[in-house]
């Protein structure tokens, strides 16, 4: 049985999150899997022959799309464990969406448009939102907050 001070045995109190932390991180994660999905569903493509660009161009739509998409998973995860600089990688991510979603909304695919625009218009309201914020200012070299050992130390 793990003792008190071997913190990868140690159940540490869960820090309760806010709901709306909650409800971006899905946001964002969701993103994600969208993302991954698209890259590998356009790898089964190409692999099938239906490339409808030169191969180069191919090649580097796919790995953006499986880039772009691990990148956003790792902005869901690190803002889930309170980190603050998943933030701005979330932010960019939503500034990216409103680019692509609204000239798909207006130019003749108003269905992607709006399914592109309502979860990217929600995590850039929620990333601004006072109660993320307050969940999200962990910074990378700072240790865990929720551990047990050595909490009150400071």
């Amino acid at each position: 049985m793990p003792t008190p001070s071997d913190p990868r045995g140690s159940s540490p109190s869960p820090t309760r999150r806010p709901w709306t932390l909650a409800a971006l991180v899905a946001i964002v994660g969701s993103e994600a899997i969208v993302l991954v999905g698209l890259a590998a569903a356009y790898a089964v493509g190409l692999s099938a022959g239906q490339a409808r660009v030169s191969p180069g161009g191919a090649l580097f739509t796919l790995v953006l799309l499986a880039a772009f998409g691990a990148w956003l998973a790792a902005a869901a995860v690190f803002l889930w464990r309170g980190y603050r600089w998943p933030r701005a990688a979330a932010l960019v991510a939503q500034l990216f969406a409103l680019v692509i979603g609204g000239p798909a909304l207006t130019g003749g695919f108003p269905l992607y448009g709006v399914l592109i625009l309502v979860p990217a218009v929600a995590a850039a309201f929620l990333l601004f939102e006072r109660r993320v914020l307050a969940a999200t200012q962990r910074s990378a070299g700072h240790p865990r907050a929720d551990r047990t050992e050595g909490a009150g130390e400071r």
